[in-house]
């Protein structure tokens, strides 16, 4: 069901905070060379700071050259040494010596005057560290409004854009779903021609709610609706509206229906809308929550748009019963489209378009496939096809064969295959005899799906397995099938105790999966005579857990032990049956135990032939339709 959807991955904006990282390394490089060419070109001989007692010292000993005088408080010079080195120096006038001008014309020196400017280096390098500052922070408002952290984008919407570059996925990427489809179409066809609808005055539902299972392909189903109609697709999920700041969801919600009118027509697709659209009033926050807040912007939003805008919100959820009843009202979300679980027939057409993909070798049957995968969603069957193409692409193989579909089944259906795990030759024929009571039930129940393997190897937590598959998809089950599926969980039992006269710890799971089937014939579905078709305890469950935690007693205590002693009668009746068909069967049940020991793993077709039953005739899908790329 869902496609291979990597040619429509939105292409990523360029990063703003890119050009303003280039600028900051050449302004660094630029600061850095002022520097260095600052310091090689100062090569000026090293003056010497002296007081101005030296000064005069040095000035009575003939020993001043000459000096300049700057600014009158200053003097600059050079001193000659006995050796003829010349020294420069400076010294600061402390006191006003009227004297110091005719001693200098006394003893010959040169005198020269100039007033102090002020150097740009200088300017320069105190006014750097404020420019290297602003330069910061410039680079910092820069990066906090690009891609990278956007601290200043609380409230922007969030939602990817899907435009019609490259390959747009449509209504023939979709198998199956055709009662979907014809819903969805009539959307398609007001997107591309809306004044079809206008001028007899009707109008399109303004939303479009998908329910349906995880993995059936909802959000494939709303990116086909947006590649038929050619318009732009803007994708997001519930929870990106929500943040730890209060206000922000809202925000979000104002900002995505405003790029919806900006780009209309268009599809603005809320997947998981169940994360911001649960009923309000039931959380723990109260009227003022973020969540409901949230909700209330989006409620309002929606009754604001205008039909003639061309733009469409379709959502999707699997739990429709915890939405907000206003969501669902006409005005809003009109329209309810079911994404059912794909059936044989479906499954087979899914199967096809997945393996497209791969290699295949000429022994993979779709039919046998689709039919031994009931139950499953489309992403459930995507997931089958690349775990089997990781078993052949293990073996070294160059096409994936029907045994490596059978191996990535049974490891999606039971678990993965626990065969380095040591295991006691008493404990693996326990094994082997408790189910073996599972496997040959199969035969001798009238109303029991047919097996499909049994299997010694430990599984997930399971140290062995018997597994039936249904002949066909069914949607209902009869009281009879019911009983079988009840004995056959206490076939493991009852073998263990016929052959060794007690049980394993193994029977844990089996009966408590019998005993809460066996309650639910009595208090839900009205399966017990002494009863009668009345439902009995309410299941609470909570609007944010969304889990059954409880069930509620809204009956007596005398009606809770005609409820206990009739579920107890289904139990024993269905153990007593097993009873007796085993120990009937004695001969088999451990002609088969003996085998699973040889072989640890036996199907349908190997069981019959070892007990000498007639073999199962190979079903067919009639009518089965056939969607390949």
């Amino acid at each position: 069901m869902l496609d291979d959807q990597k040619d429509n991955i939105p292409s990523r904006p360029p990063v703003q905070g890119g050009r303003g990282s280039r600028f900051a390394l050449l302004f660094f490089i630029i600061v850095s060379g002022l520097f260095i060419t600052y310091f090689l070109n100062n090569d000026k001989p090293v003056t010497q700071e002296v007081p101005y007692s030296t000064f005069v010292m040095r000035l009575d000993r003939n020993e001043v050259d000459a000096v300049k005088i700057i600014d009158g408080n200053e003097i600059q010079g050079t001193f000659k040494s006995p050796n003829g080195d010349v020294v420069q120096f400076k010294t600061l006038i402390p006191y006003q010596d009227p004297e110091l001008i005719p001693l200098l014309k006394q003893k010959g020196v040169r005198v020269s005057g100039s007033v102090s400017g002020i150097s740009p280096m200088m300017i320069f390098l105190e006014f750097l560290p404020w420019l290297v500052g602003f330069v910061f922070i410039w680079l910092m408002f820069r990066n906090a409004q690009g891609a990278g952290n956007k601290a200043f984008q609380f409230g922007k919407s969030r939602a990817k854009r899907y435009l019609d570059a490259g390959k747009r996925i449509t209504f023939a990427d979709v198998a199956g779903q055709e009662e979907a489809k014809y819903e969805l179409q009539e959307v398609v066809a007001f997107l591309k021609n809306p004044q079809k609808f206008t001028k007899m005055g009707a109008k399109i539902p303004k939303g479009v709610l998908l329910v349906g299972m995880p993995g059936t392909g909802k959000t494939l189903l709303a990116k086909a609706v947006a590649g038929e109609a050619g318009v732009a697709f803007f994708h997001m999920s519930g929870s990106d509206f929500v943040e730890m700041f209060v206000g922000v969801g809202a925000s979000r919600v104002r900002d995505l229906f405003e790029q919806g009118r900006r780009n209309a027509p268009c599809i603005i697709f809320i997947d998981e809308l169940d994360a911001v659209g649960r009923t309000r009033g039931a959380g723990y926050g109260g009227g003022h929550d973020e969540r409901e807040q949230t909700l209330n912007q989006m409620l309002v939003e929606m009754d604001g748009f205008d039909s003639k805008d061309g733009v469409i919100i379709l959502a999707a959820t699997n739990r429709p019963d915890v939405l907000d009843p206003a969501l669902l009202r006409p005005g809003r979300f009109d329209r309810q489209v079911v994404v059912a679980m794909p059936d044989i027939k479906e499954r087979e057409a899914i199967f096809r378009i997945h393996a497209s993909k791969v290699p295949l070798g000429s022994d993979v049957d779709f039919v046998r496939l689709a039919r031994a995968t009931p139950g499953t969603s489309g992403a459930d069957i995507a997931n089958l096809v690349n775990e089997a193409a990781l078993f052949a692409a293990r073996k070294d193989k160059s096409v994936v064969e029907m045994a490596d579909f059978e191996e990535a089944r049974d490891k999606i259906l039971m678990g993965v295959a626990r065969k380095s795990l040591v295991m006691s030759d008493k404990e693996r024929r326990m094994t082997a005899i408790h189910e073996s009571g599972h496997a040959l039930l199969h035969y001798y129940l009238k109303n029991a799906d047919p097996l499909h393997k049994v299997t010694i190897v430990p599984h997930g937590r399971a140290l062995g397995m018997a597994m039936s598959l249904p002949e066909e998809d069914s949607y209902s089950r009869t009281r009879g099938w019911i009983e079988d599926r009840i004995t056959i969980m206490y076939g493991g039992w009852a073998a263990e105790n016929l052959i060794y006269n007690e049980t394993t710890t193994g029977t844990k799971q089996d009966i408590q999966q019998a005993t809460e089937l066996a309650r639910r014939m009595v208090c839900e579905w009205g399966m017990a005579d002494d009863i009668g078709p009345i439902s009995y305890g309410q299941e609470e469950e909570p609007i944010f857990i969304g889990k059954e935690i409880a069930r509620h007693k809204d009956y007596s205590e005398d009606m809770a032990q005609k409820i206990d002693h009739a579920v107890k009668a289904v139990l024993s009746r269905a153990l007593e049956t097993a009873q007796t068909i085993l120990q009937r069967e004695r001969e088999k049940l451990e002609l088969l135990a003996d085998s699973l020991m040889a072989r640890e793993t036996l199907t349908d077709d190997e069981v019959r032939s070892l007990l000498g039953l007639p073999l199962r005739q190979a079903t067919s899908i009639e009518g089965a339709s056939v969607q390949a790329e």
